[in-house]
């Protein structure tokens, strides 16, 4: 990996804040031009080559983050460089850039995610801080989400082996507020990550893209307690899309907040009852994770040629509509590579003619008429 000394990190937060451009599309640029200053200066002709004008984060808003990231004391790492978490590299989805305050060298040793109800149960919470305490003994770092119940009774038990802190809002903002002194713990022993800019406030959207983090960081994950329909239920398929290991704690079928627990283990993940459990779970070897979209993967896009992408681009145009298609099937049916239509749909993606969608698929953006 190329060292930051000699990275410009202004052209990589400049993407991040330009609109139409999310991880995977990131990806594509850096695959198909190499440095994020040579995307963006590929951005204006692509967007206009389907009519549109898609504007660029000026290097001023970038230059903001920084300045606030540095009044917050924290640290920026980019996707690919380090010391951006190897974990997290191995992901298409990962985020462009994150905002560390603490030890980030916890990122690359052996973790595992604790989540569960907000408004957990008193047996829960002291279970779950012993586990995680035997854990981090163990030799595992406990990776949660700062919030109330489940997740701060995860971080208290790991505090003296090592936590790390996922928060959904910006490295300047405490949330919720009464876990300041546990947010404060966590960056001074621990690591506390986002990938949200500084002075982003909390909202419902940015809790899921935590989640996807929480999954991709660890390579298991354990619900302590959880309703039938809860963000930990997200983590946990999350977690089991990116190939780790789902283990849940059953309840009495009686408690709402064991729904999600027990709903789990029917669908197969692993049932526990100790930490001897898990750590005979942790044993097991460690499975390969894929990337969410291998065609992107370390693989080098510039040699494909400008004029065959914008034919592809009609083509693919002639094919999608506002139902939701798969990629994979896309492919079949315009007798192409897969590495073809990729490029073809970054250029679709920057002018906002279409939008990808969980599930490798992709449609028509909305606003097209």
């Amino acid at each position: 990996m190329p060292n930051m000394a000699s990275l410009s990190i202004i052209d990589h937060l400049r993407l991040l804040r330009t609109p139409n451009i999310g991880p995977i599309t990131y990806s594509f640029l850096i695959a198909r031009y190499g440095t994020a200053a040579e995307a963006i200066k590929a951005i204006p002709k692509l967007s206009k080559r389907q009519g549109r004008n898609l504007r660029i984060s000026p290097p001023s808003e970038a230059e903001k983050i920084i300045e606030q990231a540095d009044k917050a004391g924290a640290t920026i790492l980019i996707k690919g460089h380090d010391p951006y978490p190897d974990a997290l590299n191995r992901f298409d989805d990962a985020p462009i850039a994150l905002f560390a305050k603490g030890h980030i060298s916890l990122c690359n040793k052996p973790s595992i995610g604790i989540v569960g109800a907000r408004n957990a149960s008193i047996n829960a919470v002291n279970l779950t801080a012993s586990w995680a305490q035997q854990l981090g003994e163990a030799g595992f770092i406990i990776t949660s989400g700062i919030a109330r119940g489940i997740d701060r009774a995860a971080h208290i038990g790991a505090l003296p082996t090592g936590t790390i802190g996922i928060s959904g809002c910006g490295i300047d903002i405490i949330y919720p507020t009464e876990n300041t002194d546990l947010y404060e713990k966590i960056a001074e022993q621990g690591l506390i990550l986002t990938e949200m800019v500084p002075g982003t406030k909390p909202s419902p959207h940015a809790f899921p893209a935590r989640n996807r983090i929480i999954a991709s960081l660890t390579r298991a994950i354990i619900v302590s307690e959880a309703a039938q329909k809860s963000g930990s239920l997200i983590t946990a398929r999350e977690m089991a899309d990116r190939g780790g290991e789902v283990m849940a704690i059953p309840g009495a079928p009686y408690d709402d907040r064991a729904a999600g627990c027990n709903q789990l283990i029917k669908e197969g993940a692993h049932l526990i009852q100790s930490v001897t459990d898990i750590l005979e779970i942790m044993q097991s070897p460690i499975k390969e994770a894929l990337p969410l979209h291998p065609t992107i993967h370390n693989q080098d896009l510039s040699h494909l040629d400008d004029k065959i992408v914008r034919d592809m681009t009609d083509e693919i145009m002639k094919n999608v509509t506002f139902t939701p298609v798969d990629i994979d099937e896309l492919t079949r049916r315009c007798h192409v590579s897969a590495q073809l239509i990729q490029v073809a749909l970054l250029e679709l993606e920057l002018s906002g003619l279409v939008i990808r969608l969980s599930g490798n698929r992709v449609c028509k953006h909305l606003e097209i008429k």
